[in-house]
């Protein structure tokens, strides 16, 4: 191995050795290879641009590179050109041959693969210029569009490991404790506890033996962000955790991700493989005198893993069980010994702490919540992806500037951050900033950063339903509040959105939701109401519309809706009657046909095949319009 036993003094010359190299190259393309672009065939579109490089004799003049997610997942697969920026969306194998004569040989723009911004409907030729990057400020996951996270040397080039060398040769481990505190680095994983505090804690516990472990046991439904780092700049979070281990004083590490993540697994297997080629870990590390090593961990895929305690349970072999705290793993944790946990995204913000300073960090966010926080953006969204900004950014700006508002004119109704455990925020908030306080005293959450934005035509009882739901299968089912509670909630919920609710029913779902929450021994439970408190609290008046009046306003709930087909509209085309799955649809050509509600599933065929110049077809939020919208029509002698 060229590279083994590497010492401090040759990082800096082999460093600008890789940088000298890259200045042959004029240009730069770089294709998106994060899980979601991988879906949409961006390797072939690499071994297609890789081919036709070499054919055109363009090998010693492009430097290609398949990179981590670039973060605009539903425009992929991504192919940005540098140094000019050049931004091309959805790019396929067969668009590969012009981009190369057009717009690297004869430096022209293909109009068609550029992105058009659905506010403005203005082509956006450049990526910086693309209104869902030019909102944010991508500290920690810019470099995932810059390098091969397959490539060491990549990551070297762009001051790779800097931090560690400047950490091995000038600090102190308490002096790396302190600069972590002074950042106001909080964890990132979800409750947001003090990254240094942390640390301090860990160094300070009895016992010489210590590990760190890095958390990537991402579960939320839609929230792929530590996926993405893992996948994408997997050296930054390796640096982080050897950085941690330094000051903590632990000599061994784990990397508990996901097996169903296999893109994350392999990337993070081959960065400890080079890391340890290139003495970043191992004995002696840099001829420092400090070693470290890694394990991964595969896990197998279990929501409640995420909580530390079970996740340490899952590492040494025993079922992913939560256990009362105190004592916290920073004292007693891996095989009882002291023991740091932080999720990928807290590990990655720590070279850029060390490498600009706690100072620099800080006034980056607000007075408790400092620097920025990667969250994914999913739902009924135009720009669907991974969005990094300060904290205190406003919710309205996350969700109408980077995300480029509600598809199909569509008005917002409701944003869930935090996870499935996170709390529902009405329009009313829009304008609160993002950070771990403000959002805990709207009654939601940072969580680990999903965030799930709803349009008017959800039902906020369904949704409560949807995450309880998840929840509840997720639990362990150790303690009872959490097993029993939440089990007794989702039955609850169900029989409303059937149209069998009773009036007592929204009593009950608070009160249960209390004894969960407050019962509860692990963060699963005690969040696992945060869907139903907060619905009940800003719409609250959905709850009673299913109760008193059997009607779901958001028209989703199936039991409570009804189609209906309006005579005066019907031309009789048999497109309803002929696509009806169960023969619920009478009716003769060219006149009026009726929907037989006894036995119609309210599959919506019907309005879906029905002409749009026709339009006959209406979907009813209940029995009572279904019956007042009858009355009507025969009072008109229909």
């Amino acid at each position: 191995m060229e590279n083994e036993n590497i010492r401090l003094e040759e990082l800096e010359i082999k460093r600008k050795s890789i940088i000298e190299k890259r200045k042959r190259y004029k240009r730069l393309i770089t294709i998106c290879g994060g899980t979601g672009c991988q879906a949409y065939n961006c390797r072939e579109v690499f071994e297609k641009f890789k081919k036709l490089i070499e054919q055109k004799n363009l090998k010693n003049k492009i430097e290609l590179k398949i990179t981590g997610c670039h973060g605009f997942c539903e425009r992929g697969p991504i192919v940005v050109i540098q140094p000019e920026g050049i931004f091309y969306q959805k790019v396929t194998p067969d668009d590969v041959e012009e981009i190369i004569n057009e717009t690297i040989i004869n430096k022209k723009i293909i109009d068609r693969l550029l992105y058009i911004d659905p506010i403005t409907n203005c082509k956006i030729e450049k990526e910086k210029e693309v209104p869902f990057y030019k909102k944010q400020k991508r500290l920690i996951f810019g470099n995932n569009g810059l390098i091969d996270p397959t490539n060491i040397e990549d990551y070297l080039a762009i001051g790779g490991y800097k931090a560690l060398a400047k950490v091995l040769t000038e600090m102190k481990p308490e002096e790396v404790i302190n600069e972590i505190k002074h950042s106001g680095l909080r964890g990132r994983g979800g409750a947001g506890f003090l990254t240094g505090l942390k640390w301090e804690i860990c160094r300070k516990a009895s016992g010489t033996e210590k590990y760190i472990i890095c958390n990537c046991d991402e579960g939320d439904p839609g929230a792929y962000m530590d996926r993405s780092l893992l996948e994408g700049n997997p050296h930054s979070v390796l640096e982080g955790m050897i950085i941690g281990a330094y000051a903590i004083g632990a000599h061994r590490g784990y990397i508990y991700v996901r097996k169903e993540y296999p893109l994350a697994v392999k990337n993070i297997s081959q960065a400890v493989r080079q890391a340890l080629e290139w003495n970043f870990l191992g004995k002696n590390i840099l001829g420092s005198g400090f070693s470290f090593s890694v394990d991964i961990v595969q896990g197998a895929g279990a929501f409640v893993s995420g909580e530390e305690t079970a996740l340490i349970a899952s590492i040494e072999g025993r079922r992913a069980f939560p256990v009362p705290r105190p004592p916290y793993p920073a004292e007693r944790g891996l095989w009882k010994k002291p023991t740091n946990i932080n999720n990928v995204e807290t590990w990655a913000n720590v070279p850029l702490i060390i490498s600009k300073g706690a100072q620099w960090y800080s006034q980056i966010g607000t007075e408790t919540s400092k620097g920025t926080k990667i969250f994914s953006l999913v739902g009924k969204i135009n720009n669907t992806g991974l969005v990094e900004v300060p904290m205190g950014t406003t919710l309205r700006e996350i969700i109408f500037e980077i995300g480029g508002g509600i598809p199909n004119g569509k008005k917002f109704k409701a944003v869930q951050t935090g996870g499935p455990s996170g709390g529902c925020i009405p329009e009313n908030l829009l304008d609160l900033p993002i950070d771990f306080e403000s959002l805990s005293e709207a009654g939601s959450m940072m969580g680990s950063g999903g965030m799930i934005v709803m349009d008017e035509d959800t039902c906020m009882v369904d949704v409560a339903r949807y995450f309880l739901t998840f929840t509840q299968h997720e639990s362990c089912g150790k303690c009872v509040p959490c097993r029993i509670g939440t089990r007794q909630m989702v039955q609850i919920l169900n029989r409303i959105v059937k149209g069998d609710g009773k009036a007592e029913d929204i009593v009950k779902l608070e009160e249960l939701a209390q004894t969960v929450k407050n019962g509860s021994l692990c963060g699963l439970g005690q969040t696992a109401p945060n869907p139903v408190l907060t619905t009940l609290k800003y719409f609250r008046k959905e709850y009673e519309a299913h109760i008193y009046d059997k009607k779901c306003p958001a028209k989703v709930c199936t039991a409570l809706i009804a189609y209906y087909i309006l005579p005066e509209k019907c031309v009789g085309c048999l497109l309803c009657l002929k696509n009806c799955p169960v023969e619920a649809i009478s009716g003769e050509r060219k006149k009026v046909h009726v929907i037989d509600q006894e036995k119609c599933i309210k599959c919506g065929m019907c309005q879906e095949v029905c002409p749009p110049k026709v339009n006959a077809v209406i979907k009813l939020s209940g029995k009572k319009e279904l019956e007042n919208i009858t009355k009507e029509i025969e009072g008109k002698g229909g």
